[in-house]
C-alpha cells in the first residue's frame, strides 16, 4: 500500500523565525509604554534572528517554501511595522499627520522592498542588493531612537529630523541604488591572525557606545548605496534611481537577431515551396 507523506514544518528555523517575530512585536509592546531602548535593542536582537534562520535552514538542509514566506511577514513585522511604530511613538506622533505619513512611507518602502525580493529570488546578483535591505533600514531607525535615548534627546523636540530619517529609511529600500550584499565573502576560508585583532578591535568599539557605533555604520552603509551610484554611472538617470531599470542592450541585440533569424528562414521556406509549385 503507498504510503502517504508525513505533513509538518521544520522546527528549528521556523523556531528562529518565531523569535524574531517575537522581537518585533516586544519592540512594538515596548515603545507603546515609552520603554524605547528596550524597543531599538528588540529590533537588534531581531536581526541576529533573521540572520540565523536563513542559515540554519541552509547548513541542516531545511528550506522549505512555507519557511520562506513564514520568514517574510516575520520581516514584515520585525522591520517594517516595529520600526515605524517606534519612530512614531518616540518622535512623531505631535507632528500630526506630517508624522504618521512619515511612519507609513516606511511601512510601504518594507513591504513593496520584501515583494521585490521574494521576486527576484534566483534571478539577483548576489553580491548586491537592489535598495536598502529591510533589516539595515530599521537597524538605522532603531539606532536613531537608541542614540536619543542614551543622549537623553526629547524626541519630540526633533520630530522632523525623525519624520526625515523615517521616511528616507523607506524610500532608500524602494531605491535602484546597489548596496554591498557582503554574501561573496568566504567564511570558510582561512584569515591571517591580524584579522582577529580586528574583530577583537571592533567589538571593543562597539561595547563603548554600541547605540552610537551602530547607528553610524548603518547610517554610512545607508549613504554607501547613492555614492556609489552616483560615483560609477556616467549619466545618471531615472531608472538608476527608483523605477523599472530599463533592459540590457545585449539583450535586446540578440532579441533582434534572433527576430531576423526567424524571418529569414520563413523567406527560405517560402521559396522552396514556390521552387516546388513551378
Amino acid at each position: 500500500m503507498p504510503t502517504n507523506k508525513r505533513k509538518g514544518i521544520y522546527l528549528l528555523p521556523n523556531l528562529l523565525t518565531t523569535a524574531g517575530l517575537f522581537s518585533g512585536f516586544y519592540a512594538v509592546v515596548m515603545s507603546m509604554n515609552n520603554h524605547f531602548e528596550a524597543a531599538a535593542i528588540a529590533i537588534f536582537v531581531a536581526m541576529i534572528f533573521d540572520g540565523l534562520d536563513g542559515r540554519v535552514a541552509r547548513i541542516t538542509n531545511t528550506q522549505s517554501d512555507f519557511g520562506a514566506e513564514y520568514d517574510s511577514m516575520a520581516d514584515m513585522v520585525s522591520f517594517g511595522m516595529a520600526p515605524a511604530l517606534v519612530a512614531y511613538n518616540f518622535g512623531l506622533a505631535e507632528l500630526g499627520k506630517i508624522g504618521w505619513l512619515a511612519a507609513f512611507v516606511y511601512v510601504a518602502g518594507a513591504a513593496l522592498r520584501l515583494a521585490r525580493f521574494n521576486t527576484q529570488i534566483g534571478t539577483a546578483d548576489n553580491r548586491f542588493f537592489q535598495g536598502l535591505a529591510s533589516p539595515a533600514a530599521a537597524a538605522l531607525v532603531a539606532g536613531m531612537v537608541w542614540v536619543g535615548i542614551d543622549y537623553e534627546v526629547d524626541g519630540n523636540e526633533f520630530g522632523l529630523v525623525v519624520a526625515i530619517v523615517t521616511g528616507a529609511s523607506g524610500l532608500l529600500m524602494v531605491s535602484n541604488f546597489k548596496y554591498n550584499s557582503f554574501k561573496e565573502l568566504d567564511w570558510h576560508g582561512k584569515v591571517p591572525f591580524v584579522a582577529i585583532l580586528v574583530v577583537m578591535l571592533i567589538f571593543i568599539v562597539v561595547a563603548t557606545a554600541p547605540s552610537l557605533v551602530l547607528f553610524i555604520v548603518f547610517l554610512l552603509y545607508a549613504i554607501a548605496g547613492p555614492v556609489n551610484t552616483f560615483r560609477t554611472v556616467d549619466n545618471v538617470t531615472l531608472e538608476d534611481v527608483v523605477g523599472e531599470a530599463e533592459e540590457d542592450a545585449d539583450f535586446d541585440e540578440s532579441a533582434t537577431n534572433t527576430d531576423q533569424s526567424v524571418s529569414s528562414a520563413e523567406e527560405e521556406i517560402d521559396k522552396d515551396k514556390k521552387e516546388k509549385k513551378e
